[in-house]
């Protein structure tokens, strides 16, 4: 008999679950984005927010919470309720290369990893009042005083920001670092002559004809195929951006198996590919297991790079 009731109580709780599975998402669900409107996660988010819609059955709301090369948005996720209702769509830099350099309320254990959604080669872009119109010519005005050259990053610590003192430090450089709250406003400040150039994804330079000199990547781009890569430049420095879903730890298994089916079915769409190639993105899906291992593998090896260019905070290892 108490054997009976043991089975009758297993059958009940898998039941319950397949119920709760079946009832996800039973409200809209939140997408953070830990950036402003305009730079290339928010366009990504955007870019997929209708087809996770469509693929949950439920409506999905961008929110842009900006800031702090998008650590105020991860966190903000890593606190919420872990009821799969509030997701982040981020980067690799918040994740695997900020907390080397700022303490943080969060770190990889704080998440739940869904699935990525994209890849994004950098590429480098000429502000419209520089005064030079090729790499080269970037290098030598570079090197003719220290911060001569004044270049943009979204954020302290961003990919972005690493990539170009990378760069700059290969080449003897010493430039002017001005950090703004996303690509956003970077990309106004360099059609505004604040900025001779900066690092960011090809998405950027699409929607503001700002020049590209090169492409941190091993090929070049579909859809920039006059642009040469670095290495063509002899310059051998390759990075990329790539990013996707994360929840807070926590979530129900559940509800995290419905919205990882939901991510493989909305990169997969036809519109969201079209989209991402559109932004010079490529469409690049993982499952939650392989999105984190490809991240913790990131965060290992950012921790060395940023100690040797000087921007790991004391105590990281």
């Amino acid at each position: 008999m108490r054997f009976m009731r043991f089975i009758g109580a297993a059958l009940l709780a898998l039941a319950a679950g397949t119920a709760a599975a079946q009832d996800f998402p039973a409200r809209p669900i939140t997408l953070i984005v830990g950036y402003p409107p305009g730079g290339n996660t928010d366009l990504m988010a955007r870019a997929l927010q209708p087809e996770l819609s469509r693929a949950l059955g439920q409506t999905v709301v961008v929110q842009n919470r900006g800031g702090a090369a998008g650590t105020i948005g991860a966190a903000e996720a890593a606190r919420a309720r872990p009821d799969g209702l509030t997701l982040l769509f981020s980067p690799n830099n918040p994740i695997t290369a900020q907390p080397h350099q700022v303490a943080l309320s969060y770190g990889m254990d704080s998440f739940r990893f869904l699935c990525l959604v994209y890849d994004n080669p950098q590429v480098v872009v000429l502000g419209r009042q520089a005064p030079f119109t090729d790499l080269a010519g970037m290098v030598a005005f570079g090197r003719r005083e220290k911060e001569a050259l004044i270049f943009g990053s979204p954020g302290q610590g961003s990919t972005q920001h690493i990539l170009t003192a990378a760069l700059l430090k290969a080449n003897g450089i010493e430039g002017l670092h001005v950090p703004f709250t996303g690509a956003g406003p970077m990309a106004q400040a360099a059609l505004g002559g604040q900025i001779h150039m900066f690092i960011e994804s090809g998405s950027i330079p699409a929607a503001t004809g700002l020049p590209v000199l090169g492409v941190l990547a091993r090929e070049r781009l579909a859809g920039l195929p006059g642009v040469p890569t670095l290495a063509e430049l002899g310059q051998p420095l390759e990075g990329s951006s790539h990013g996707g879903i994360l929840a807070p730890a926590g979530i129900p298994d559940a509800a995290a198996a419905v919205l990882e089916r939901a991510c493989a079915s909305a990169v997969g769409a036809e519109s969201f590919r079209t989209a991402a190639e559109r932004l010079n993105a490529i469409p690049l899906h993982l499952n939650g297991a392989a999105f984190r291992e490809r991240f913790a593998a990131e965060s290992a090896m950012n921790a060395t790079v940023l100690r040797d260019l000087g921007l790991a905070r004391e105590g990281t290892r």
